[in-house]
């Protein structure tokens, strides 16, 4: 029998992560044991822990699961997978080693499910040149899968979300409105091409876009998942001590998002990014509402956002074009934060040389 995973959940991929307002009342306070060998800890917020072994290594370490994202159960494996590897791309490190993690209803344990989800989330670790080495299961009344990956970097080349400055090009490498087109398929609005278009784009794995970011020496990087693009860029924002301006017409999207988003088929969290960036953003007037609710719009294996000397942001926005499987765009840049929000959200943004780019 042919299970469709839509019917076995609440919640899909990172719309299901607790809200980023909530989960920051609920650890103030708390003190976390450190090292001197944590370069980068859990203050900044940033996609993965960084540990130094050695002078010239370090470890790489991130954990990502959530229920499905997807109807069929390889898609699904797929998209976990190329979600939890992409933590460890975006500081500028090489996947290693995996640790599955496996919640699953015991209905679905004779059917196959499971099996079909790991050949799935095996093909992408092959892809990744990542080894799994085992995992954990336990019986949920919902299915979740994802994995702890380990991965290495050397200390002079962390791309953490702390190291964008002034001038530099922020460049986003997968289209936008995963969460609006997931809703819109679990709602019966979406066709099967959008449906199969934003499975594609999330299953796609994001090393070459970190490898080209570190070809045209990106200085600052993060990926952009379940709290919207500007949830993560505020992270950035304040992580690095700037401020970002972000021209929505340069926004890469999957067909049928923005119409999705008029409809308005958003998630609940969503509307906890909303809240969770706050004040910190300020819109143009002439940014309509539904590509507003886009920026907040909970993204599961999103794209980087990649924070390029402005010199070479068009060489890789080309090298982009040709050489991944995804839609990209320069799509802002980082500022002084002097005198203004940390996010400024308008229709375009124009750059020192007077000339405007668009994806």
């Amino acid at each position: 029998m042919k299970v469709d995973l839509f019917d076995c959940v609440t919640e899909c991929g990172c719309a299901a992560k607790v809200p980023a307002q909530a989960l920051a009342g609920m650890l103030r306070g708390v003190e976390m044991p450190t090292s001197p060998a944590v370069l980068v800890g859990p203050d900044t917020l940033d996609d993965a822990g960084v540990y130094q072994l050695a002078a010239e290594q370090c470890l790489v370490q991130t954990v990502d699961f959530f229920p499905p994202v997807a109807r069929d159960p390889e898609d699904y494996g797929r998209i976990a997978a190329a979600n939890a590897l992409s933590d460890v791309y975006a500081m500028g490190g090489r996947p290693l080693t995996a640790l599955a993690i496996v919640c699953f209803p015991s209905g679905l344990l004779q059917q196959g499910v499971l099996g079909a989800i790991t050949r799935g989330a095996a093909e992408k670790l092959r892809e990744a040149g990542c080894v799994l080495l085992g995992g954990h299961s336990v019986l949920d009344p919902q299915p979740k899968f994802g994995l702890s990956v380990t991965g290495v970097v050397h200390p002079g080349e962390i791309l953490s979300n702390a190291q964008a400055r002034p001038g530099d090009v922020l460049v986003l490498t997968k289209p936008l409105g995963t969460g609006a087109t997931i809703m819109a398929v679990r709602a019966g609005m979406a066709g099967a091409e959008q449906e199969q278009a934003a499975n594609r784009s999330m299953a796609a794995l994001n090393a070459k876009a970190a490898e080209l970011a570190n070809r045209c020496g990106a200085r600052s990087m993060t990926d952009i998942t379940g709290f919207g693009l500007l949830g993560h860029a505020m992270q950035l924002a304040r992580a690095s001590g700037v401020a970002l301006e972000i021209g929505v017409d340069g926004v890469p999207l999957l067909d049928g998002a923005l119409g999705f988003a008029e409809q308005g088929l958003l998630s609940a969290a969503a509307y906890a990014n909303r809240d969770y960036v706050g004040d910190a953003v300020r819109f143009d007037d002439d940014v309509s509402l539904p590509a507003r609710d886009l920026l907040f719009d909970p993204q599961t294996s999103g794209g980087l956002l990649i924070c390029c000397p402005p010199a070479r942001a068009v060489e890789l926005v080309g090298w982009a074009r040709e050489e991944l499987a995804t839609a990209c765009g320069i799509v802002g840049r980082v500022v002084e934060v002097a005198g203004r929000p940390l996010l400024s959200v308008r229709k375009r943004v124009f750059f020192a040389q007077g000339e405007e780019r668009r994806s």
